[in-house]
């Protein structure tokens, strides 16, 4: 996971009807990103926001661009940040705080 000392820089969300879509994406100087969903809470808004990231991560045509670093759902309560058994990190916002 990017350190929060690490200079980052948003992209703008972009919707569109046919393709799944993610609330942030991080951009690293390295070149490696990130996908990030926000979501209040809750397990059933945690695995709807996992769900989204997972297709969007699965869409991305690899041949063009890297695969993302990693994938994330930011949650509005909670104390730990975990990682699920699919991959998705889920991290509260309290621990990005320095």
């Amino acid at each position: 996971m990017p350190s929060s000392q690490t200079k980052t820089r948003q992209v703008p969300k972009r919707k569109h009807a046919k393709f799944p879509e993610c609330d942030a994406v991080i951009h690293l100087r390295n070149g490696s990103y990130g996908l990030i969903e926000i979501k209040l809470g809750g397990d059933h808004l945690i695995d709807e926001g996992a769900k989204s990231l997972k297709n969007l991560s699965d869409d991305i045509d690899t041949t063009r661009m890297k695969a993302p670093s990693f994938i994330m759902v930011l949650t509005g309560i909670g104390e730990f940040p975990y990682k699920r058994n699919d991959g998705v990190l889920v991290v509260p916002i309290g621990c990005l705080k320095p």
